[in-house]
């Protein structure tokens, strides 16, 4: 099932390339750019990675961001990720990026998605991989801060396949951003945002109502309101759901108690994602052989939830058409022969 897992194809829709970020390549970074790191080593990295909460996860992700400095550092972190995908059989990725993060630091935007743009560009030359790049707002910071980097991004509108919205959920609830997503849906960039991970059921809601999301980025507290649930099922909105996350972040006290196959078995369109691996133990394929090994996932609920990450992506149908059926070529040649 393992071997089955690996090498099956799929497609990530919740990955933050900060959140990639492994701490050698921080090393490597801070000392190509002459800047001091608050550890002393690898294993102090590590250490420094067992955190408890979202918002302790989130200081150590914005101070470890602080490497990322030119346009190569932003290539490189974007090229070892996708170098990543290749092994991980990851045919397709829609990738998060949080300009905000390096605007504040003074670097500009267009060091940051000329950096991840290039390295996108040639994954699809020379690893076969498909990826889509979507803008992040930092609900922690203020409604007149995002709409600044939506200006800011309009030039580069060609290089953006949509906008979202994370960083610290709680108190910083979706209509905050209403005019902020108005305004990137007349630009005609789609949305999603992250919605019920810690924050509550309404949220998610929120984020259907008003920002007009066409995904949402975790929504595991869904299950808090029965009526949510049937709307999401017949509307078929999809989850990009992060199981190691979601356990490291004691969202889920264990991996035993995680939702996602529960959902799966109603209907709801949940996808398995990795959000930020450096940083939660794991890429895609940890992530799936964790609901194997911890909910004893079957192949069809595998099969079934890789297409779904094929069918909620942002690429038009022929592609995902294309996709789905190396998939459906996979699932039948192992039956015959794995």
């Amino acid at each position: 099932m393992i071997d089955f897992l690996t090498k099956m194809p799929k497609a990530e829709l919740h990955l933050h390339i900060e959140g990639s970020l492994e701490p050698e390549l921080m090393f490597e970074l801070a000392q190509r750019n002459n800047l001091p790191l608050p550890y002393a080593d690898l294993e102090a990295v590590r250490q420094a990675y067992q955190f408890g909460n979202l918002q302790d996860f989130l200081d150590i992700y914005y101070a470890s961001a602080a490497v990322l400095i030119t346009e190569q550092d932003f290539y490189d972190l974007t090229w070892a990720y996708l170098k990543k995908c290749a092994e991980q059989s990851v045919l397709h990725s829609e990738i998060f990026f949080d300009p905000q993060t390096h605007t504040q630091r003074g670097i500009s935007f267009a060091t940051v998605i000329n950096g991840i743009s290039r390295a996108l560009a040639d994954a699809k030359a020379q690893l076969g991989i498909s990826s889509l790049l979507i803008m992040c707002f930092l609900r922690h910071l203020s409604a007149e801060e995002a709409m600044q980097i939506l200006v800011e991004a309009s030039p580069y509108k060609a290089q953006l396949a949509g906008v979202g919205l994370d960083s610290s959920e709680l108190g910083h609830p979706p209509e905050k951003f209403t005019e902020v997503f108005e305004m990137a849906a007349e630009m005609g960039l789609p949305a999603v945002a992250h919605a019920g991970e810690e924050g509550p059921a309404e949220y998610i809601w929120n984020a259907l109502n008003l920002l007009k999301v066409r995904r949402i980025d975790h929504g595991v507290r869904c299950v808090e309101d029965a009526e949510l649930v049937a709307v999401l099922k017949e509307k078929q909105i999809p989850l990009t759901v992060c199981p190691l996350s979601n356990t490291k972040l004691k969202v889920f006290q264990d991996m035993s108690e995680h939702n996602i196959l529960d959902l799966l078995e109603q209907g709801v369109n949940v996808t398995v994602n990795s959000d930020d691996p450096a940083y939660f133990g794991g890429y895609v394929n940890e992530n799936f052989i964790a609901l194997f090994e911890a909910l004893s996932m079957s192949r069809a609920q595998a099969v079934k939830l890789a297409q779904n990450s094929f069918k909620a992506s942002f690429l038009p149908q022929q592609e995902k058409q294309a996709l789905l059926a190396r998939l459906d070529d996979f699932a039948a040649s192992y039956a015959l022969h794995g």
